[in-house]
């Protein structure tokens, strides 16, 4: 399988990031002109987290967001759908927990978690409010919730460019440097189809969280949507 559709069906998404496992870390530098750095710190962030506490990390990949995510002193824990990307993150990051484990059944007891955060992964599975509902079961009342995700730039002239190198240049960019680049089309098709800020917003708060808000990263090519258990 060289790529997911936008059914979205679990056994295709996890085959599709296996193939892009071996080089997914550097490609998305490359592809985000080394954003993805400060997108990270600015999740990190915004969880608020405090020496000790417990915080989960949906759609982990790699581990390179549960590494960034401990530098706050919380304990943080990877699970993702893909067992080639938990292997290439073990290789390289073996002191980070990460596990297999799928964002609609969550192998945790309720209320464990004092935050959670799933990162550029919302939009791969398959049932958007059964994930934003189970990551509400495993965070305890009044714990915290981080979506990080590609959203609508919202300057005009700006997201039509932004549309255009979604379209156009990612693809050839990602043939030079991923190992499977035929994924990165699913990954802009996925990306223009995705919900603006408010509709986003509007779907976390039906599942269960209160107190909704975003945040516009790179001018809205990112939002990181904040939420709270209650």
């Amino acid at each position: 399988m060289s790529r997911a559709d936008l059914d979205k069906q679990p056994h295709e998404v996890a085959s599709m990031f296996d193939g892009v496992a071996r080089n997914y870390d550097l490609t998305n530098t490359v592809l985000s002109f080394g954003q993805d750095r400060g997108w990270r710190r600015a999740t990190r962030d915004a969880l608020r987290l405090k020496l000790g506490q417990r915080v989960l990390d949906v759609g982990a990949g790699t581990g390179v967001s549960t590494l960034e995510l401990g530098r706050s002193g919380a304990f943080a824990v990877g699970v993702d759908l893909s067992l080639g990307m938990l292997r290439a993150g073990r290789r390289v990051r073996p002191d980070v927990p990460l596990l297999a484990g799928d964002a609609l059944a969550l192998p945790f007891a309720d209320g464990t978690f004092d935050a959670a955060t799933i990162s550029f992964a919302l939009r791969n599975v398959v049932d958007v409010d059964g994930a934003l509902a189970e990551l509400a079961r495993v965070v305890r009342p009044g714990g915290r919730l981080v979506v990080c995700e590609f959203s609508h730039p919202v300057n005009g002239p700006f997201r039509s460019v932004y549309l255009g190198y979604l379209m156009r240049s990612l693809p050839m960019v990602a043939r030079a440097v991923a190992s499977n680049p035929e994924a990165y089309v699913y990954l802009a098709e996925s990306i223009r189809a995705w919900p603006d800020q408010a509709a986003l917003a509007d779907r976390i708060a039906r599942a269960g969280w209160s107190s909704v808000a975003w945040r516009n990263l790179t001018g809205g090519i990112v939002a990181l949507h904040r939420a709270v258990k209650p």
